[in-house]
């Protein structure tokens, strides 16, 4: 089990690896936070509930402006993938599906619509948030450039909108239709908080994790997931299908119950994708009630429900996920696993597990061990814990 290097350590990389591809030391460096999402999966884009928590995993950009006063454009570095791109600042830029640049460009034609010009700037991305692992290295990239642009004007964005904007980037210029969950909470991230996040108002309600005894454990598959592939929009479309049919605005619109009582208007497909989108959010709600009651037990069954549903209903899930799940199912409560589920878009990723504290190494060595053994593959496990938000952490903000 690994845990994530300090964020000053991970600052200092940036900083060495900026200096060392530019020759200078950057002005502006700035962080934004991965995300892993507890429960209230698929939900986001049906106006539903999720509960989220910024991780102490991190992307950082460090920047500085041009060393060629005649630049006209930004010079962006990725260390995750070793190449350059040159992004417009000024003028229309066309969309880069599937291109880590999109994420990138979408944001610095956001920032500019909404009045932040960015102007010209050199600029080296490292990260720690594992790539196509479910854990929004993507959204997380997002929000570290909107934050650059701020540092880099002078002027703040407001919380939501500064979420609204990256998630429009994300739709526009990487062609995935994601919902606003992991923009938010990589914006406003709170240390040692889940956020019970209602996507229909955006109304954001800190929740304590679980008190000293319990913290999150995440293991990656390895198994890589790309959400452009057209799984993860079919399933939206299945969903505002669905509400359609039903007559209602979203799927958060619809009780268990009520659903029941319509499901011969549905097909057996749109019904189970429904039917997971409905109850998750029901879930969703009972498990940030067991956490504020100290009720772990309703909270690990909750999770375990959710993973089923995924798995069953929407589909979403992958046999090496299903794996790790029943992996931590086995050690189960007596063992220190609280609950444990799929997190992330799905085909591939994560799992998230809450795991009594004292008995994480020995979970984590079961855990991991059993996937290597029935697999023959590696898997990344990591603790972490609620982490704030996205920030400046050098070159500052008035």
């Amino acid at each position: 089990m690994s845990s994530p290097p300090p964020l000053e350590a991970l600052t200092r990389t940036a900083e060495a690896e900026f200096a060392r591809r530019l020759g200078r030391p950057p002005r502006w460096l700035v962080a934004a936070p991965g995300r892993v999402n507890l429960i209230g999966e698929q939900a986001d884009y049906n106006d539903g509930f999720v509960l989220p928590m910024a991780i102490d995993r991190h992307v950082i950009i460090a920047a500085d402006r041009p060393a060629d006063p005649a630049a006209t454009e930004a010079r962006v570095y990725s260390a995750a993938v070793d190449r350059w791109t040159t992004l417009a600042v000024n003028g229309p830029a066309a969309p880069q599906p599937g291109d880590w640049a999109g994420y990138v460009q979408g944001v610095l034609v956001g920032c500019r619509a909404a009045g932040l010009a960015p102007g010209p700037f050199e600029a080296v991305v490292v990260s720690d948030v594992p790539l196509g692992g479910g854990l929004s290295s993507s959204a997380a990239l997002e929000v570290a450039t909107a934050t650059l642009v701020e540092a880099l004007t002078g002027r703040r964005l407001e919380p939501l909108p500064k979420a609204l904007l990256c998630q429009q980037a994300e739709h526009e210029y990487a062609g995935v239709p994601c919902g606003i969950m992991d923009q938010c909470c990589s914006v406003m991230g709170r240390a040692g908080m889940l956020l019970l996040l209602d996507c229909r108002t955006r109304e954001v309600r800190p929740t304590p994790l679980a008190g000293p005894d319990a913290t999150v454990l995440i293991v990656n598959s390895n198994v890589k997931h790309a959400l452009t592939d057209g799984g993860y929009a079919a399933r939206r479309r299945q969903c505002e299908a669905a509400a359609h049919t039903l007559g209602v605005p979203a799927l958060r619109d619809l009780t268990p119950a009520g659903l029941e009582r319509q499901r011969g208007r549905l097909d057996d497909l749109t019904y189970r994708r429904a039917r997971h989108v409905v109850t998750e959010n029901e879930r969703t709600l009972a498990a940030a009630e067991a956490l504020r009651r100290g009720d772990l037990a309703e909270v690990g069954r909750l999770m375990s429900a959710s993973h089923a549903s995924l798995r069953d209903d929407y589909q979403v899930s992958c046999p090496e996920l299903d794996l790790l799940v029943e992996l931590a199912a086995a050690i189960g409560p007596a063992g220190g696993v609280i609950g444990s589920r799929m997190t992330g878009g799905g085909f591939g990723g994560c799992t998230v597990s809450l795991v009594r504290r004292a008995a994480l190494e020995d979970v984590a060595h079961r855990v991991g061990e059993g996937y290597r053994q029935k697999t023959g593959r590696a898997a990344t496990v990591f603790v972490t814990q609620p982490s704030e938000g996205a920030r400046v952490l050098k070159g500052g903000l008035p």
